[in-house]
């Protein structure tokens, strides 16, 4: 059973009577945001939601209409399943243009509420008036684009794919107009053509000093210029594949959901205000990823490996959110750190860079280094072995001959690895094994739980 804390609350039914646009200013306000589901009673218990379809879209439309400075782009509405039965959740990122409020009655205590506890309370004239002093009124959609003519055919094609028209009116729904009517800088990055450029960098080495290749992706949409950098990087991820009893194994240089993840992550949340676009560097043994920006005021390092949800450009992340580039808010980073770590990620005082080192080396790569291993097994000895056998044999030579793959990909060859490859109990490996000593084609090395196997090997 849930509970409410401090960054959840719980509603049994949507009525007129329930004040959502109450619940989700609080989160606004709130420096983590939180999460409010509806169809959940006081005690935690999932009650369900009669028409869940059609609440869903009364609450989108109150959150839109009913709540100041614009909340688009910060919130998301979704369904989950508790205890098998379909809630409404409500996710809402914390806010950079603090303090939000309730339209209908302004910037005051009856408009203005922040998350104390497991309650959202009225704010004080006092914190309303701190917050007020402190909002970050240089945003995107405040800067006005470099051209006031820009056409948006691009923008257009993308949401027509996903069964999305924009109207004639669809600058003024998307943001991208300042206060006084005129295109805005967001409007700009969308537009089919402005000044923005993506690069990627390939180099030939672990360093910067042999650059083989520089691809600009950009002067056009955002959006365009995103799907043409997940394009190529899909075409340089690489897979390996090993053949062997009994199955066949597939490795890709990393994993694709969570990096096409941060790619997306590092163009939607970049800092453009200096013009500095995101760049995307492949070494030998790594990709990089680095955009510029520092993590947003008043998140923490802990908060933004928890998945608190600050969006620096919530403009963009809502139009990426409509064309189905982004999935659910709160939910990116999660699913990146179960592949990746949080050492994987280096803050520096102006850009955040994202290090994925390679599940595998490529074998130009691995072969180039001293320490690799030839091995050399004659054929009449391997005739005299079963396939498993011969298969060990492969796998050790495999890790022999790519030593630096093998310290990529973290593999320490003991039996329980053997077993797990081969599909079959350990003992029939030991068995396996103690045959392959007998003949002098394998040792054990190190100590006898820190150790692993490997083939005996002749340099060359």
């Amino acid at each position: 059973m849930m509970i409410e804390t401090n960054r959840i609350e719980f509603k049994r039914e949507l009525t007129r009577d329930l004040d959502i646009e109450r619940e989700v200013v609080a989160f606004l306000n709130y420096h983590e945001g939180g999460v409010v589901y509806v169809g959940i009673d006081d005690n935690g218990k999932a009650v369900g939601v009669k028409d869940i379809d059609g609440d869903m879209l009364k609450i989108k439309d109150r959150i839109r209409t009913g709540i100041s400075p614009s909340p688009m782009g910060l919130f998301d509405v979704t369904t989950e399943r508790i205890d098998d039965i379909p809630v409404i959740k409500v996710f809402v990122a914390t806010g950079s243009e603090k303090p939000y409020y309730k339209t209908k009655y302004g910037l005051s205590e009856r408009g203005c509420f922040l998350r104390v506890g497991t309650a959202s309370e009225p704010m004080t004239t006092k914190q309303i008036e701190d917050l007020y002093a402190k909002r970050v009124r240089q945003s995107l959609k405040n800067i006005p684009s470099p051209y006031k003519d820009l056409t948006f055919r691009q923008l257009r094609i993308y949401y027509e794919s996903r069964n999305l028209m924009l109207n004639d009116s669809f600058a003024k729904t998307l943001d991208l107009l300042t206060a006084d009517g005129g295109f805005n800088y967001v409007a700009y990055l969308l537009s089919d053509t402005n000044s923005m450029s993506v690069r990627l960098a390939k180099y030939a080495g672990t360093d910067r000093d042999e650059l083989i290749e520089n691809h600009e992706y950009g002067y056009c949409s955002l959006l365009k210029a995103t799907n043409q950098v997940l394009d190529r990087l899909q075409i340089e991820n690489t897979v390996k594949s090993s053949i062997g009893y009994p199955f066949r194994t597939d490795t890709p240089l990393w994993n694709e959901r969570a990096v096409r993840e941060l790619v997306i992550n590092a163009i939607v949340h970049n800092d453009y205000f200096n013009e500095v676009s995101p760049k995307f560097e492949l070494f030998s043994d790594r990709l990089e990823i680095t955009s510029a920006g520092t993590l947003p005021f008043g998140m923490s390092k802990a908060d933004f490996f928890n998945g608190v949800s600050n969006p620096r450009n919530k403009e963009l992340m809502r139009v990426f959110r409509d064309v189905d580039m982004v999935e659910a808010l709160g939910t990116g980073m999660l699913r990146v750190l179960k592949v990746y770590k949080e050492e994987n990620f280096v803050f520096m005082d102006n850009f955040i860079r994202v290090v994925i080192p390679y599940n595998w080396i490529p074998s130009e790569i691995a072969n180039s280094s001293s320490e690799n291993k030839t091995v050399y097994v004659p054929e009449n000895v391997l005739q005299e072995l079963s396939e498993r056998q011969r298969f060990i044999i492969d796998v050790l030579a495999d890790v022999a001959e790519n030593v630096a793959e093998n310290v990529a990909e973290g593999i320490k060859v003991n039996t329980k690895y053997l077993s797990e490859r081969l599909g079959v109990n350990r003992k029939t490996i030991q068995r396996d094994l103690v045959e392959l000593v007998e003949k002098q084609l394998v040792r054990w090395v190190g100590s006898d739980k820190g150790g692993h196997w490997e083939v005996i090997t002749n340099n060359k």
